[in-house]
C-alpha cells in the first residue's frame, strides 16, 4: 500500500502519537560503534552523519548534541507523493512558536519538537486535524 495523498483526509486522519523519551540529533564521521538497532534516524550529509537518538543513547555514547526533542508520529500512512501535509503542520505549529524537525519515512510523518514544547505541538496538531 502506498499511502493516503488527499491532503484533507491527512489531515483530518493524522492522529499525532507522542513517543516516549527524550531524542536527539548528533553528528559523526564514524558509525561503527553505534548498534543501528539504537538509531531513530540517519542521514548520511556531506559534512557529517547524522544520527537520531534517546538522549540515553547519545549520553552513555558520549555523543554531543544541543537541541533536545519530543518525537511525534502522525499515525496516519502519508504517501511519500502527498502534496502539503508537512506545509500544513509546519504552518500549524509555527503560528504558535514552535519548530519542527520533520523526517518523512514510509509509512508515516515524523516531527521532532522541543520537549518543552511536546504537549503544546500535541494540542496544535490536534486542532489542525479537528478543522479539517
Amino acid at each position: 500500500m502506498s499511502g493516503e495523498t488527499n491532503l484533507t483526509t491527512l489531515i483530518k486522519n493524522m492522529t499525532p502519537a507522542l513517543n516516549p523519551g527524550e531524542y536527539v540529533f548528533c553528528h559523526t564521521h564514524n558509525i561503527a560503534g553505534i548498534d543501528v538497532n539504537e538509531m531513530i534516524g540517519l542521514f548520511k550529509e556531506a559534512e557529517a552523519v547524522t544520527i537520531i537518538l534517546k538522549k540515553e543513547t547519545a549520553d552513555k555514547l558520549q555523543l554531543q548534541y544541543d537541541y533536545v526533542a519530543a518525537w511525534i508520529t502522525l499515525t496516519v500512512h502519508s504517501s511519500l507523493e502527498a502534496v502539503s501535509l508537512t506545509a500544513a503542520f509546519s504552518k500549524a505549529l509555527a503560528d504558535e512558536g514552535i519548530s519542527c524537525n520533520v523526517v518523512a519515512a514510509f509509512y508515516h510523518d515524523h516531527i521532532f519538537v522541543n520537549v518543552q514544547d511536546a504537549d503544546r505541538a500535541i494540542v496544535v496538531l490536534k486542532a489542525l486535524a479537528a478543522g479539517a
